[in-house]
């Protein structure tokens, strides 16, 4: 008996091991020795600009370079045991052609709303434009204007979701969208127009790869020069998705924690949705990526075509100063649970 379990339980402990985010804190252990080390240089400019030889300040700048040695020599070494020891084992996550899709190609669309009268009948008929939508589900989250009479207007199925934030929008999207049993593929986008229908034959094509397609506005080529997206967005959700991958080191490249976009295989929406937590507001897409990739969910990410909006966001791109309180938010999630960042 006890040479059979002595094996199971070795490799129990060895596969917890190379789930560890070895990598991840590592890199943020770096980066917290490569501020204070800054703040030092800083610290020291400041000190030759006013000409004071104040022994504070020299003393402050001493403590600040020496406090930089700690964490950043700690997460090198993480780095390093992590690149060294687990990475092998991580990568050995499955790459392989999934079962094909078993139906004639056809989509359910699910779009999350919250005032978007001037943008949501050209987004519905957008996509009920497109071979193969069977249907388009709007969802408004508590509108004000003539949001819901739009949507219907133009022939989607609307419903309210009154619980207020866009995780428990979202959910109510894929909740609705699992009812209609007769499509093998859920469409999550939203309703501003600034993601299109004529995009899902990309997706498509990745999809025997993958249980969830995630578009990825990254790309320089595909984006409208003017957009809610500015350049601190942009690199400021490039560098979430970084930590992101190297969160879940092995499996996957990611680049966008923030799109909206996204396609789902049925059966693997049947067994996410309730991972996830309704009540994470606008950091609901890291978090549904981050758990998506906690449980073994294959993604894989697909280039998008980013539009400008059709009205005001309301979202995490209102100003730059909203979108970092998000992103720190999202940041939180990934390194201590999202339980902390519910709204």
């Amino acid at each position: 008996m006890k040479t059979m379990v002595e094996p199971t339980q070795k490799a129990r402990i060895l596969s917890r091991l190379t789930t560890l985010p070895l990598f991840y804190w590592g890199v943020v252990s770096l980066i917290i020795g490569q501020f204070l080390y800054f703040s030092a240089i800083l610290l020291s400019l400041f000190r030759l600009v006013i000409i004071s030889h104040a022994e504070h300040i020299v003393l402050a700048i001493r403590s600040l370079l020496w406090a930089s040695g700690g964490p950043s020599t700690f997460g090198l070494l993480l780095v390093v045991l992590d690149l060294a020891l687990m990475f092998p084992r991580k990568r050995r996550f499955a790459r392989r052609m999934l079962a094909p899709i078993t139906r004639e190609l056809s989509f359910t669309v699910a779009l999350t709303a919250y005032n978007d009268e001037a943008s949501i009948y050209d987004a519905v008929t957008d996509f009920l434009g497109y071979s193969g939508v069977r249907r388009v589900i709007v969802v408004s989250n508590n509108s004000s204007d003539r949001t819901m009479d739009r949507a219907r207007e133009a022939g989607a199925i609307v419903h309210n979701e009154p619980m207020q934030g866009y995780g428990a929008c979202v959910s109510r999207c894929l909740n609705e969208a699992l009812k209609c049993d007769d499509t093998e593929l859920i469409v999550l986008c939203e309703g501003d127009m600034t993601f299109r229908a004529a995009d899902l034959a990309k997706f498509v094509a990745y999809l025997p790869h993958a249980e969830i397609v995630n578009g990825t506005r990254i790309v320089e080529q595909l984006r409208a020069y003017h957009t809610q997206l500015s350049t601190f967005m942009y690199y400021g959700n490039f560098f979430v998705g970084k930590l992101l991958e190297i969160k879940h080191l092995g499996k996957g490249t990611f680049t966008d924690v923030g799109t909206t976009y996204k396609v789902l295989r049925r059966h693997a929406l049947c067994d996410l949705l309730p991972k996830l937590d309704p009540s994470v507001n606008l950091e609901f897409n890291a978090h549904f990526l981050d758990v998506a990739l906690e449980n073994g969910f294959t993604i894989i990410e697909c280039p998008i075509t980013f539009y400008p909006r059709v009205g005001k966001s309301k979202g995490g791109n209102v100003n730059n100063f909203r979108a970092l309180k998000v992103g720190l938010r999202m940041i939180m999630g990934l390194s201590f649970g999202w339980k902390g960042v519910r709204s």
